[in-house]
């Protein structure tokens, strides 16, 4: 039996879960995955191309379903929900960077990270702005919040996708290869942001990536291979 104290830390976990793509000739990608992961950790999801570590954490945030097994998030079981019940729990828990920022190029960075908001409780109110002018003032875009997105650097981009992804004050960050297209000096910056975001907010991060020099900045590693956990290794 587990550890209920244990248990209740755990801001995610993945039991069981298999993940198969059907068509012409079945694919199996994920095989019996069980992981959990701590409410305020820092952790890096490592493996090659085709390793299946991006389909895991597609998983992970809802945006995929396991063929088998379950995927638990805040405490609240996924199997059952549909998929509005899946989407109000990812937008109130889960934040996302990816690779390529994503950002409106017909809005501001200021309209772009308002968008959560938006989407998940209407028009913004008064507390709400000053949230983001906290996050912009924490991410160092104060000055060019007002710019269109198409206005500013790479590095200011992803950043601006950073305020995005923590509108909701999520309880997990996922982040796809978030440094991917940037150099390697901007790459620091923001994985430096990462840390002190995960730091004074106590957002749980979770990063998948290729490179093993970014893995090292986590608290933990995790390496997929073939669709399994291959190393699992606490700092």
């Amino acid at each position: 039996m587990s550890d209920p104290k244990k248990t209740s830390r755990d801001v995610l976990s993945l039991k069981g879960v298999d993940k198969i793509y059907t068509g012409g000739v079945d694919t199996q990608v994920l095989f019996g995955i069980d992981l959990s992961i701590k409410k305020g950790s820092f952790n890096s999801i490592i493996g090659q191309s085709g390793s299946g570590k991006s389909t895991l954490l597609n998983i992970m945030g809802t945006l995929d379903r396991p063929t088998k097994g379950d995927v638990v998030i805040d405490g609240k079981a996924t199997k059952g929900m549909n998929n509005n019940q899946l989407a109000d729990l990812r937008n109130r828990s889960i934040g996302f960077v990816f690779q390529f920022h994503f950002l409106l190029p017909e809005f501001t960075a200021y309209e772009n990270v308002m968008m959560p908001y938006l989407i998940g409780s209407g028009k913004p109110t008064q507390e709400i702005g000053k949230r983001a002018d906290e996050l912009f003032e924490l991410v160092g875009l104060t000055a060019v919040k007002n710019n269109p997105s198409t206005q500013m650097s790479g590095g200011q981009q992803q950043r601006t996708a950073i305020v995005r992804a923590l509108m909701n004050r999520p309880s997990i960050i996922l982040a796809d290869e978030p440094t991917g297209n940037l150099d390697s000096d901007t790459t620091q910056n923001i994985y430096a942001l990462f840390r002190d975001i995960n730091q004074r907010l106590k957002t749980t991060f979770i990063i998948v990536t290729h490179d093993r020099r970014i893995a090292q900045m986590a608290d933990r590693i995790i390496e997929i291979r073939d669709g399994r956990i291959v190393m699992d290794v606490v700092k």
